[in-house]
């Protein structure tokens, strides 16, 4: 199993995915943290949006204008029938080139199935797409590895850097932390960051 496995496996248990995903939001206090440091009109980028409930529907009910994008063609299709007003590219995260930017970035159990190289490599893909004082979430592990967990009954690469790489990452490309929870057990065990982006 290795990250180029992802799309492909996505791309055929999206459907049973959409129906077995947890929609109880959980993820509710982090959304809200994110949304409360960017005032309306929000302008979203959800990256690896999956097919967007509940998370991208949730922005959207708080007036975010919500661009998703997924690598898999199946996930963009079920998106677009839960938000039919939203924006949505069917295209890799890695290297993505929008011509945009965005007042918050989302990476929710998505960013963390590339491989470490291109989670590195996904910091100026962030940069080019924040606007100034954009805020930037996204989960990881909390601590290096290179894990395999199950999505649909199929075994999913995942991949984590030490928290000080990705300090250090996020710093080199202009955001500050605002807050860091390893294994936070009032978000079902997730490990999230939340950054605002300083130099732009």
């Amino acid at each position: 199993m290795t990250p180029e496995d992802i799309l492909p496996t996505y791309e055929r248990v999206a459907a049973q995915y959409a129906r077995a995903r947890d929609k109880s939001l959980f993820e509710r206090k982090w959304l809200d943290r994110m949304l409360a440091h960017t005032p309306p009109p929000r302008r979203v980028l959800d990256l690896g949006c999956g097919p967007g409930n509940p998370i991208a529907r949730y922005l959207a009910d708080r007036r975010a204008r919500v661009t998703g994008v997924d690598g898999a063609a199946a996930m963009v299709a079920l998106f677009a029938q839960a938000l039919p007003d939203a924006t949505v590219h069917h295209a890799d995260m890695r290297g993505l080139e929008l011509g945009e930017e965005f007042d918050a970035i989302l990476a929710w159990n998505s960013f963390f199935h590339l491989s470490p190289a291109d989670q590195r490599a996904m910091f100026a893909t962030f940069a080019a797409h924040a606007a100034p004082r954009a805020v930037l979430m996204f989960t990881a592990g909390p601590r290096a590895g290179e894990p395999i967990g199950k999505v649909a009954d199929q075994p999913v690469y995942h991949a984590s850097l030490d928290p000080e790489d990705y300090h250090a990452l996020l710093k080199d490309h202009g955001f500050a932390v605002l807050n860091f929870v390893p294994d936070d057990p009032d978000c079902n065990g997730h490990t999230i960051w939340l950054a605002r982006r300083t130099d732009g």
